[in-house]
């Protein structure tokens, strides 16, 4: 087996002039949160009871909006947080601060910071801090993905899964219980057809688990931008399929998969309704 392409974290970030500032500005909102996260976390619900925000996350897309923007008045910003704002320049920053929050909330370890970098409408740079691996994984648009431990990039090769009955799944589901019930019965239809079914509870720790062939797929129903834009570009630079269901829009239904089983899975999910549930 060939062995991955090193680079110096250096060298890494010379492959866009906007990914030195993601990096940064990610891994330093990745070590506030992992750092200075209190005993008891001052939580609020957003969409539902179940759907938590945290006095960290805001605090967090405080930072991003500071490290980003700072020099680079004329750019744009979409944070999940209420950080909205429109840019002249063309770039426009993508970013989740805290994906995972129910993670984070019981210490578990899968939650991340997500930045991503949009040219002119086309995500051009993505950067996922995950604080509590001591990783962060990276992508520029037709330069790869990379996996960042120790000072040194490894590129990613992705998952080279050909049969979809040994394939390692992952998804999530939304805040509403009729919504989770009816995923629910998308899981229960293709759980027999599969090795077995993953919920990590954070779409950003999902595409760079794909991206690293820790998992086979990944699919999702109604995801933002700010959950999408950095892990899918992070997925896509790894050699994996990343599609909607149906078509090539991300925006409604997300789906990626190694190449050698991405057609016989999503037909299945297709047949299931996954993108109906």
């Amino acid at each position: 087996m060939p062995q991955p392409e090193i680079r110096t974290l250096a060298a890494l970030l010379d492959l866009h002039p906007l990914l030195p500032r993601a990096w940064h500005a990610a891994v330093a909102a990745g070590a506030f949160l992992r750092d200075e996260r209190p005993e008891q976390l001052q939580v609020d619900a957003k969409s539902t009871p179940t759907d938590a925000v945290s006095a960290m996350d805001r605090d967090a897309e405080a930072m991003l909006v500071r490290a980003l923007l700072d020099g680079r008045p004329d750019d744009g910003f979409l944070g999940e947080e209420g950080g909205e704002r429109t840019g002249t320049s063309g770039v426009r920053w993508i970013v989740d601060p805290l994906d995972g929050t129910v993670n984070y909330l019981f210490r578990l370890p899968m939650w991340g910071v997500s930045i991503a970098a949009e040219v002119d409408g086309i995500v051009e740079v993505g950067v996922v801090a995950t604080p509590a691996f001591d990783e962060s994984y990276v992508a520029v648009r037709g330069k790869g993905a990379w996996l960042v431990a120790d000072g040194e990039g490894r590129r990613l090769n992705g998952s080279a899964c050909s049969d979809m009955a040994v394939a390692l799944v992952t998804t999530g589901f939304g805040y509403d219980p009729e919504v989770r019930r009816a995923q629910s019965e998308v899981v229960t239809g293709l759980i027999t057809r599969i090795r077995d079914v993953r919920r990590m509870g954070a779409a950003v720790v999902d595409f760079c688990w794909l991206a690293r062939g820790r998992l086979d797929a990944y699919y999702e129903r109604g995801l933002n931008a700010w959950d999408y834009s950095a892990g899918a570009l992070i997925a896509h630079e790894a050699g994996q399929v990343v599609t909607g269901l149906r078509d090539d829009d991300l925006s409604e239904f997300i789906f990626a998969a190694a190449p050698g089983i991405a057609v016989e899975l999503r037909a299945a999910l297709v047949d299931l309704g996954a993108d109906l549930a």
